[in-house]
């Protein structure tokens, strides 16, 4: 059976076993929400939810107030690390958004005929080997007129495609 992951926000735990998890007093879970703290979730009747998160914002607070830090600077830190955790989340997002409109935008592949004349996709960044060979047109009207008439082959070049060179030769040079 495939594991679940549980969702660390969700409100789960009632106060009992939150303050049991926390190591804590359920009294003292009722003053952290009052002084803002650690805010749970709260049920249609009122009553407290605690996430697997709060569980361990209230470990935190109970770490830094045994080290002698206040309550005010503990709401501060909770309060810093909350924005932070919800600045990685945005940024995570855009990312994921950035990621996808690049994938998805045209002009974001590119491609190029193959040898055969068949369409090809390239990634982008790879420029394709061109081919130097060079192919030489001519319209078959000309080539069955150079064939019919050898005098036209001639002035045209000759009928196989190969051109003829004439080279004057003056005996007076």
């Amino acid at each position: 059976m495939p594991e679940r992951e549980i969702d660390e926000d969700a409100p789960i735990f009632a106060i009992a076993v939150a303050a049991e998890l926390a190591g804590m007093h359920p009294q003292t879970l009722r003053q952290y929400d009052r002084l803002g703290l650690v805010v749970p979730a709260r049920t249609q009747g009122g009553s407290r939810r605690y996430s697997t998160r709060h569980v361990e914002q209230l470990r935190e607070v109970a770490r830094l107030s045994s080290d002698g830090m206040s309550l005010p600077a503990i709401a501060r830190i909770i309060e810093l690390e909350d924005r932070v955790r919800e600045l990685h989340h945005r940024v995570h997002d855009l990312e994921a958004r950035v990621r996808a409109e690049l994938e998805n935008r045209p002009g974001a592949r590119v491609f190029a005929a193959g040898a055969t004349g068949s369409v090809v996709t390239l990634r982008q960044g790879r420029r394709v080997r061109r081919a130097t060979d060079i192919v030489v047109w001519r319209p078959r009207l000309a080539l069955e007129q150079s064939q019919d008439d050898p005098d036209a082959a001639e002035s045209a070049g000759r009928a196989d495609g190969k051109r003829t060179s004439r080279r004057r030769t003056d005996p007076g040079k």
